[in-house]
């Protein structure tokens, strides 16, 4: 540690709701499930509200570290073990895009067989970590975001073609008021995504979430050497619309990958805000921690039977989580009522039964 403070301690007044909260959270999933509503018509199939594209489903395991000192050494943590998990890699918008259209970009992992009390009595035995290649959220509370959706709304009837447009000229944009020194606004951060080799990407939780005694944000960065090489690698410009996909399916026929799971514990909630996960939470204060190694075996990432039973059958949630890892902050909160609505209305959409896997096993080869 580079800092004299102490580990923020875990407390339920760490988190402060504001009047208006539950207001707008109505307000987001109204328009979220109209949104859907329309994707839906579109492709005649039912379609989760954000990362609905999938580009790999990977079974794996996670290899918690030996001899963490007792502030990493919590929840899940808290003992050398290895996880089943099942990964998916996916792309943020609640519609299929093409590869060409540089969104973000999604790391999920559902952890089998966590067993201790629950965040919320759902009779699970998982936890999830949903993690994306930016480190923070351009709207940070459920205020910004409500602020926002009159423009996440118009790019989901923009055509690919338009919104590659869009974020060519964020991009530019971008470069000229970081060559003048002055912050990025939170519309032009969050379109000026650079296209890159999905494999070769540091994800992150963006927002807070509880860590045993303490709170922390999650990471998982490139750890083996083969996915290290492709950090930064631009996707090819003239594939076709799955390029990611096939990126993926072509790396894992013949290597394996290996991803560094970091702990980032908060030490100042001041300039390490819970509440707004806009605000990147400096390094200086607090470096990221290596907790455990996510591995993943050379396999066939997209099967028929894997992509239909990752899209159709399985639901990701930051609620299917440990008490010991409980999500905070007003995102965080909003997703404990988004997602298990989008969730229920996909599978009964798609005449689909949910499940929540309790083996390895049930994750089809």
């Amino acid at each position: 540690m580079t800092t004299s403070h102490p580990y923020v301690r875990f407390r339920v007044d760490l988190e402060r709701p504001s009047p208006d909260e539950e207001q707008l959270v109505r307000q987001i999933v109204g328009a979220m499930e109209s949104a859907n509503r329309q994707v839906a018509a579109k492709h005649r199939h039912g379609l989760r509200d954000a990362h609905a594209k999938s580009h790999g489903i990977l079974a794996g395991e996670l290899r918690i570290e030996p001899d963490l000192p007792e502030h990493l050494a919590q929840g899940l943590f808290a003992a050398p073990r290895s996880y089943p998990v099942i990964v998916r890699f996916s792309t943020s918008p609640g519609d299929l895009r093409s590869d060409q259209v540089p969104v973000l970009r999604g790391l999920a992992i559902k952890v089998i067989g966590a067993n201790g009390p629950r965040a919320i009595d759902d009779g699970a035995t998982t936890q999830d970590f949903l993690l994306v290649n930016h480190p923070t959220l351009p709207f940070g509370t459920i205020g910004e975001y409500a602020k926002l959706q009159k423009l996440l709304d118009q790019q989901l009837r923009q055509s690919d073609l338009q919104q590659r447009v869009t974020r060519l000229r964020a991009r530019v944009a971008a470069r000229v008021l970081e060559g003048l020194g002055r912050p990025l606004p939170p519309v032009i951060e969050g379109l000026a995504t650079a296209n890159n080799h999905i494999l070769g990407e540091t994800f992150h939780s963006m927002a807070a979430l509880r860590y045993g005694d303490h709170v922390a944000k999650i990471s998982a960065a490139p750890w083996s050497e083969d996915v290290r090489a492709l950090s930064g690698r631009p996707v090819d410009r003239h594939p076709v619309d799955s390029a990611l996909r096939d990126l993926i399916a072509d790396f894992f026929a013949r290597h394996s990958a290996e991803y560094e799971l970091r702990a980032q514990l908060c030490v100042d909630v001041d300039r390490m805000p819970i509440e707004d996960a806009s605000v990147l939470w400096p390094e200086e204060l607090s470096p990221h921690h290596r907790v455990a190694v996510l591995h993943l075996p050379a396999q066939d990432p997209y099967s028929d039977a894997r992509r239909r039973y990752a899209d159709d059958v399985l639901s990701f949630s930051p609620w299917h989580a440990l008490e010991a890892h409980r999500p905070l902050g007003s995102i965080m909160r909003s997703r404990r009522v988004a997602y298990p609505r989008s969730s229920d209305r996909r599978h009964t959409m798609n005449g689909v039964q949910k499940q929540e896997p309790s083996s390895i096993d049930e994750l089809p080869a």
